[in-house]
């Protein structure tokens, strides 16, 4: 699949999550397990347009291996999000992805995020004013529409490619549906049909089949995984074909992800704490994960977690008679 100038290896792309989703270790991870391409978690701009210390954080990469870095972006002002996508683009980004789907409150209340799907007027500013201040790509991130009396994804992204986007990437879900129910992929197939650059799909897809499934029924030119990657990396390996992970591999999959967060926070008491979530997402699906689960969430200091990665991870099979577990996120999940 072709972004702008960049060819990416593979069609499968890691959704841009909030909460550490999207963290520079884990994006390492799954672009060696096949992903295509990682975005960064969705990043204010006006955090980057006043530099904020914390906001530059989401931006630290690694040159040689996320070839191209993408950044995504959310904000509602045009002319601020093409001084944030300058700063991005002067701290190593060559791809700028837009985020229109996000539906917290707390973004879409300023006019970001999903909010955007009802002003595509603004929303095609903001991607034109991207492109005359940085030159760089334009990729977005829509959903169906607002709600279900407003589905307006096809004419949407009509816009946004005539403002000069040069893919799009399709969560088949309203803003008032947020994460819930099911995903229709129709609206992934009727915006394929009505645009000429690349459809990302995006929404439900829990592994292999899934996957060859959505492209199938929509033409859809890439897949993008978010909540079924949390925990299992190696789904983009298994996606295209590849095996799934021995307990060995997990046990070190896991450790390594480990010590590779600890030194990007770069504090042990808070590397230990923020890594509990992923260290549960780790879990999900193997047998005793349960008594694993009050287990790490007690765990307090790095050794501790190393301990307990060691003792788990290098038995732990999958439990097939378990039941599908979502994911419990804090509505930051794009």
């Amino acid at each position: 699949m072709q972004i702008g100038p960049y060819r990416l290896p593979t069609p499968l792309l890691l959704a841009p999550m909030a909460g550490g989703g999207s963290e520079l270790p884990f994006r390492l991870f799954v672009l060696e397990m096949g992903a295509g391409l990682a975005s960064t978690e969705l990043v204010s701009c006006e955090g980057l347009v006043r530099r904020q210390v914390r906001t530059l954080r989401f931006l630290r990469h690694d040159p040689a291996r996320e070839r191209p870095f993408c950044v995504q972006l959310f904000g509602g002002d045009p002319q601020r999000m093409a001084l944030a996508a300058r700063v991005a683009q002067e701290q190593g980004a060559k791809i700028i992805d837009v985020n229109m789907g996000c539906p917290v409150p707390k973004v879409t209340r300023n006019g970001s995020g999903s909010a955007l799907m009802a002003e595509p007027e603004r929303a095609a500013a903001i991607v034109t004013a991207i492109r005359e201040a940085t030159d760089l790509p334009v990729t977005v991130k829509i959903r169906s529409g607002w709600d279900a009396r407003s589905l307006n994804a096809v004419p949407f992204a009509l816009q946004m490619e005539r403002a000069g986007a040069c893919a799009i990437a399709v969560h088949p879900r309203t803003r008032a549906q947020a994460y819930s129910g099911r995903s229709d992929w129709s609206v992934i197939k009727a915006v394929k049909e009505a645009v000429r650059v690349p459809v990302i799909g995006n929404g439900d897809v829990h592994g292999k089949a899934d996957a060859e499934r959505m492209i199938g029924e929509t033409g859809c030119d890439g897949v993008m995984i978010g909540r079924a990657a949390l925990g299992n990396p190696w789904i983009f390996r298994e996606v295209l074909g590849g095996p799934a992970p021995t307990c060995a591999e997990r046990r070190a999959g896991v450790l390594r992800h480990f010590e590779e967060h600890l030194a990007f926070v770069g504090e042990p008491v808070n590397g230990v704490r923020s890594f509990r979530q992923p260290l549960l997402c780790y879990a999900r699906g193997l047998r005793g994960a349960a008594h694993f689960r009050v287990q790490a969430t007690r765990l307090d200091s790095p050794d501790e977690v190393r301990r307990a990665i060691d003792r788990f991870f290098s038995e732990a099979e999958p439990d097939r008679s378990a039941p599908e577990e979502e994911i419990e996120t804090d509505g930051a999940f794009d």
